[in-house]
């Protein structure tokens, strides 16, 4: 290269050092828009980002279901949750052979969960959709299945079907297996009632008819002529470690009249009140010092004619008789002390009762009628008989696994903190039992 070429390639190399450092006192825009125009890293990954999101706007929203898609041994007691990231949900369908599924959204309907556990050893499709804010749709499908668990439990209800109970009448749960935990299952039982019900679950351990027991009892006593349905979800429920529900319980039963009784070992007299008006007060003779008959506000169990009844010295068939305890006290025809009743306590520890009041006791009786025994220098002993009733609500409300009240109607029933219930207006012995009835004099 001659002089004059160098020369002139020197002052194209300054040129070009000039416009780079006139460019470099530009605006912020020109600064961006010149980088990436000369290939900048960070601008070009800016620009890959933003068209990545411009892709995912297009793609719609990410719709995520668990389980997922191909688990075979999923989590029954977890249930199915199904959520939107950028979008809403706009259905959620869950297909089985099994139990029915349903489920709510939470708020803005970001997510969804099912209400229930699922059932163990099933089958599951999820088929989910999601709108984005520009109308862009997502469907997302997963098909999995439930595990089959190693050991499982059983649930049985006392009550029959469309049978007829007294106002103190608890709903009877009995399990197969050990319940440790109690909440998870406390949570799967539901109430419905056709007049507005307050209640409570109760758990029992030591009750000696089940390895674990739950009742639930309402405040006060139920209204006359309710209707109560009981649905416990607990198939997929875990109980205990590794044993899980495998069936859905239900029953539907009947509350019947009002029928009360009130017995005074003191005064020789039982009152009999029918829907809430004194029908009547009837001598009746209660046991010997030595075989007391223990106060408590009992139920009604069982009723039979004749029960046949034995003991030190005797053995006779006794007609009339309602059972209260399990140790066997009764309401019973006692035609043999008659001239003791009203004055005298001779009886093995049971009620007697005049013939004629024996028998109209018995035809009015049904399972869960209140008896309260009262007067009496023996304490009534918890689970001899259907005890709940020994309880305050205060007492009975530290029974429940969740420390949660039941509110109960038509439509089912939610648990709620017992602070924010109404004030509880029953008068003892009519609305609801005693306080302290199982205390002795």
């Amino acid at each position: 290269m001659n002089g004059i070429g160098k020369r002139l390639a020197l002052v194209c190399a300054v040129g070009a050092l000039t416009l780079a450092a006139a460019a470099c006192t530009g605006s912020g825009a020109s600064t961006v828009k010149s980088a990436a125009a000369n290939g900048s890293p960070s601008a070009g990954a800016a620009a890959a980002g933003a068209s990545a999101k411009a892709a995912a706007a297009k793609a719609g929203p990410v719709v995520t279901i668990t389980p997922a898609s191909g688990a075979i041994s999923a989590d029954p007691s977890t249930g199915i949750t199904v959520t939107a990231a950028g979008g809403t949900l706009t259905g959620v369908v869950v297909r089985t052979p099994g139990d029915p599924v349903t489920g709510s959204y939470a708020a803005g309907r970001a997510s969804w969960h099912s209400t229930w556990a699922l059932d163990v050893s099933q089958s599951y499709t999820v088929i989910a959709t999601a709108r984005a804010r520009d109308g862009t749709i997502t469907t997302s499908t997963s098909a999995f299945r439930t595990l089959t668990p190693a050991a499982t439990f059983s649930t049985e209800i006392f009550e029959g079907y469309q049978q007829t109970y007294g106002v103190g009448m608890p709903i009877i749960l009995y399990f197969s297996h050990s319940i440790t935990d109690k909440a998870a299952v406390e949570r799967a039982l539901q109430v419905a009632t056709s007049k507005p019900v307050i209640g409570s679950w109760y758990w029992d351990d030591n009750c000696g008819m089940a390895p674990t027991c739950a009742y639930f009892r309402p405040r006060d006593y139920w209204p006359a002529g309710t209707t109560v349905s009981f649905t416990g979800h607990l198939n997929g429920v875990e109980g205990a470690p590794g044993v899980y529900g495998y069936h859905t319980l239900t029953q539907t039963f009947d509350i019947g009249q009002s029928v009360i009784a009130i017995g005074s070992t003191q005064t020789h007299y039982t009152q009999i009140y029918v829907d809430g008006k004194l029908a009547y007060n009837w001598p009746i003779s209660t046991g010997r010092p030595g075989l007391d008959t223990p106060d408590g506000s009992y139920l009604t169990i069982e009723k039979e004619n004749p029960v046949l009844m034995t003991g030190p010295g005797y053995s006779l068939e006794v007609p009339w008789s309602v059972r209260f305890t399990f140790s066997g006290d009764y309401y019973h025809d006692a035609y043999w002390s008659v001239g003791e009743q009203g004055y005298e306590n001779v009886s093995h520890g049971c009620v007697n009762l005049p013939p004629y009041a024996a028998e109209i006791y018995y035809n009015l009786a049904v399972p869960g009628d209140p008896i309260t025994i009262k007067g009496s220098p023996l304490a009534g002993t918890w689970d001899n008989g259907w005890t709940m009733w020994f309880l305050s609500w205060s007492q009975y409300l530290k029974g429940s696994a969740l420390h949660e009240a039941v509110e109960a109607g038509p439509g089912g029933s939610t648990f709620v903190n017992p602070a924010t219930l109404p004030p509880d207006t029953a008068k003892a012995p009519l609305q609801t039992a005693p306080a302290g009835n199982a205390n002795a004099v």
